[in-house]
């Protein structure tokens, strides 16, 4: 009954491992502000990001202004001072400030049951790219607006009953991945002694599926998102976001992958060591199976000689 106990603690171990790994992901990466800045400030360098916050900035812009047949020139004009801006230490601390605002809308929408949209709001960038580019002398730059222009990187009633998961995963914290742990724990000291070798050995396979399934959620989720962006949000800015939010998720899962791994070859021979003394099956002494063996087959000769005569 101990062995059946733990082999399904093991089962439960290898579907609790990936929940676990996003529910403490959630909790650290996104509910921790720092933690989250940290993570997104990079991508302030990102081509692919910086492009994207220069195409908002200039068609914003080119809503105020009539260029007439100019208007592919200005916008060319317009689009290559907001993206040159983009390289400067400015951009990058006004980005700093975008982060923390978007750290707070996407912890809302984990923690309330409103469906407000997780946006990027770009006014403390217009702002800083108005003034640095007017003082540079860039035509129009006096028109740029400084306004809440939003970028809007996820709805969450398009996620329908998935929102429900990430939200109460969200409110689990840390507590699902410490019981992940006791889990473990118990499959292994619950059997008897002599089945704890297929119990760790268990557990270090359910670790490296667990993995396995924690990869499949990353990706999973990668396609999931994108494919619920809002028209005209570009693509490959929010890969690079998603990419770098869930960099920690997919390091999680390798360590993971590793530890499993690494328990389950650490478990494989063990058991089949043999200390002196010991005879061909593990844990039973050889001096006393020889005296069993002996024992018999001196108690088969005697019925054999009395049966003669």
């Amino acid at each position: 009954m101990r062995t059946l106990i733990s082999t399904v603690l093991i089962v439960l171990l290898t579907v609790l491992t990936p929940l676990s790994a996003i529910a403490a992901w959630t909790d650290l990466e996104i509910g921790d502000s720092d933690r989250f800045v940290a993570t997104t400030v990079p991508l302030a360098s990102d081509p692919a990001v910086r492009n994207a916050v220069s195409d908002r900035v200039t068609d914003e812009v080119m809503k105020r202004i009539d260029a007439g047949a100019m208007e592919d020139q200005v916008r060319d004009l317009l689009h290559s001072a907001v993206l040159s801006f983009t390289t400067t230490d400015a951009f990058k601390t006004a980005w700093t400030m975008v982060s923390r605002a978007v750290q707070n809308t996407t912890e809302r929408a984990l923690t309330s049951d409103n469906d407000n949209p997780v946006t990027i709001d770009l006014a403390t960038v217009t702002g800083e790219a108005k003034r640095r580019l007017g003082a540079d002398g860039v035509p129009f730059a006096d028109r740029i607006p400084v306004r809440h222009t939003e970028i809007t990187v996820l709805r969450p009633a398009d996620l329908g009953a998935r929102i429900d998961v990430v939200r109460g995963l969200r409110a689990a914290g840390i507590w699902p991945a410490v019981g992940s742990l006791a889990l473990a724990a118990v499959a292994v000291l619950l059997p008897a002694a002599r089945y704890r070798r297929r119990a760790v050995l268990g557990v270090g396979l359910a670790l490296a599926v667990g993995a396995g399934l924690l990869f499949l959620c990353v990706w999973a989720g990668r396609g999931l998102t994108l494919d619920n962006l809002p028209s005209g949000t570009d693509r490959s800015a929010a890969e690079a976001v998603y990419d770098a939010l869930t960099g920690s998720l997919r390091t999680a899962a390798w360590a993971v992958l590793a530890a499993g791994v690494a328990l389950a070859a650490a478990a494989a021979p063990w058991g089949r060591i043999r200390r002196p003394g010991q005879s061909g099956r593990p844990g039973r002494p050889g001096r006393r199976h020889i005296r069993r063996l002996s024992s018999g087959v001196s108690r088969g000769v005697s019925r054999g000689f009395t049966k003669s005569l």
